[in-house]
């Protein structure tokens, strides 16, 4: 180690429990360097870091052999920040016990932080975790957190960092406030011992600031969404699995009533053009149309379901794409997006991008149909949220449980007698009044979408028509539209990244021992990674050189 680092290295800035790299983007953009060491214990993680901070030391070791002393006696250290593992504290565990010595180790990581205060006393501490971690207490035989003693071992651990010579704060942040397009909340801890006032950065994001990044920017809408109601053969040969958890298809459900059915401001995104991602409301004047083949707009209303699960007698939930992602988190999971776009079926024109103006209306009626999509996630009882927030949080789990779901509604005043079904990136068909895949749609629709509970199947009557359309119809500029199938994908690992608030360029698939990253291992990186927006605006806030520049 000695000999790595050079005169000229006045100060250290380390990054602890590094993974892929989310803290050190962040600090690296707050400080204008480098960090200088990167600790941990996951080769796959490092390779990832490598690849995308070249000038770092990278540490492959486990935390605990890394002699803190031994990094001091080469520069004073000036921030070490920790990001310790989350899981035998977070609540997205579950009821799952928590026993065994890999359990307590794990949950006993953050011990680390006393040692490094203690050892290397570097000048400022932060740390990063959970909001459950400022309940971490003892554990029960039952493998139960102790309700009675909740808190006691972090209040201790607290005590510790202060009996070395700090002072401590910690608050709760969402990172959808400082810049990034994900609604993660996690606890910072900000411990410092040069005598200078912890500083909490004042959120650039939200009501009366910069407008909530949403998860709409962070989605490829141009990768295609299998129906829904695939066979399992059908499924099998297109590589995606059907069919899907009676719980999903009740998010999926509760998420397209919501937000397309029940939706009053949809939004426009564009189809074309694509290196144009902005998504344009309905109050604003429609783009230029051009003479684009594939057309210009689509008419979006999509939505996350989120996998969570709900709590007994909750309805499924689902939260819109205007707003953050929900949070991504190490088990992988994460949401579903359902989107939607405008189909036109006269003039040999396959449909418009959303967020160009809406092609001319004809005398004839609308020969315009609403695909609508939302962000389903596929654990526990979450039913999504919209596509125009910030995407979910993103966790680690293998291959990713966040998908798109998209539903396409055609309208009802057709002629055309072809009832079969394309693709989404081309013109639906016209859909007859005995089409087959309307009704199985319909059916569908009708047993799980309502305002007061369940509905039964097509072969028993229709419950109460009430007087605002209902049963899977949309009305959509006075023109009536009716959902005729539903698509869902889960979210790529870049779109997943660009959630948390990586940039663009950041590397997510390097080579590891002579092959790339595989997919669920590139998740388990975005769902274990720092959000890089809220890492900078700490790191900003608290040293006094980024502080000097700025103003400067």
């Amino acid at each position: 180690m000695s000999n790595f680092f050079s005169a000229s290295r006045r100060v250290l800035d380390i990054d602890s429990f590094a993974g892929g790299g989310g803290a050190s983007v962040g600090i690296e953009a707050a400080l204008g360097k480098p960090v200088d060491i990167a600790i941990n214990h996951d080769g796959e993680a490092l390779a990832m870091h490598r690849a995308n901070h070249p000038a770092t030391e990278h540490f492959n070791r486990n935390i605990w052999q890394v002699d803190p002393a031994d990094v001091a006696a080469q520069a004073p250290i000036r921030l070490a920040w920790f990001s310790p593992d989350c899981t035998h504290h977070s609540k997205a565990k579950g009821k799952a016990p928590i026993r065994g010595p890999k359990a307590t180790a794990s949950r006993d990581l953050a011990w680390v932080v006393v040692l490094w205060a203690e050892r290397a006393k570097p000048q400022i501490i932060m740390l990063e975790n959970v909001e459950e971690f400022a309940d971490w207490g003892p554990v029960l035989e039952s493998g139960k957190p102790c309700p009675d003693r909740r808190g006691l071992t972090f209040r201790r651990w607290v005590r510790e960092i202060e009996r070395a010579g700090y002072a401590v704060e910690w608050r709760e942040l969402r990172a959808c406030d400082y810049g990034a397009p994900t609604i993660r909340k996690r606890l910072f801890v900000i411990a410092r011992r040069d005598g200078e006032p912890i500083v909490w950065p004042a959120p650039t994001h939200g009501p009366g600031l910069l407008p909530h990044r949403t998860a709409a920017e962070c989605i490829d809408w141009s990768i295609p969404c299998p129906s829904i109601f695939l066979s399992k053969e059908e499924a099998r040969a297109i590589g995606c699995k059907r069919p899907l958890a009676e719980a999903t298809m009740r998010r999926i459900a509760r998420g397209v009533w919501k937000y397309v059915i029940d939706n009053p401001q949809p939004f426009i995104v564009p189809v074309t053009h694509r290196g144009d991602d902005r998504v344009h409301p309905l109050d604003e004047p429609l783009r230029t149309v051009t003479t684009a083949q594939r057309g210009e707009f689509a008419l979006a209303a999509p939505y996350f379901v989120p996998r969570y699960g709900e709590r007994e007698g909750q309805e499924p939930r689902a939260t819109g794409v205007d707003r953050p992602a929900p949070t991504v988190v190490p088990t992988g999971n994460g949401a579903s997006l359902v989107a939607a776009y405008l189909a036109q079926h006269n003039t040999g024109m396959t449909g418009h991008d959303a967020r160009t103006p809406v092609s001319t209306i004809v005398g004839k009626g609308s020969t315009q149909a609403v695909v609508a999509a939302h962000l389903t996630r596929q654990f526990g009882n979450s039913v999504g949220q919209e596509a125009d927030r910030p995407a979910p949080t993103v966790t680690a789990g293998g291959g990713g449980k966040t998908g798109i779901v998209a539903a396409l509604m055609t309208n009802q005043m057709t002629s055309n007698a072809d009832g079969g079904q394309g693709d989404l990136e081309r013109p639906i068909n016209t859909i007859l009044a005995g089409g087959q895949h309307k009704a199985l749609v319909k059916a569908f629709l009708v047993k799980y979408y309502g305002t007061g509970g369940q509905h039964g199947d097509c072969a028993r009557p229709m419950p109460t028509i009430s007087c605002k359309a209902r049963m899977g119809v949309v009305t959509v500029g006075e023109v009536d539209y009716e959902i005729v199938d539903i698509g869902m994908r889960m979210l790529t690992p870049r779109e997943l990244f660009r959630a948390q608030g990586f940039p663009e360029d950041y590397a997510i698939a390097p080579e590891h021992d002579g092959r790339r990253l595989t997919k669920s291992a590139q998740i388990r990186m975005c769902g274990n990674s720092v959000c890089p927006p809220i890492a900078e605006a700490l790191v900003r806030a608290n040293i006094a050189i980024a502080r000097n520049r700025r103003v400067a």
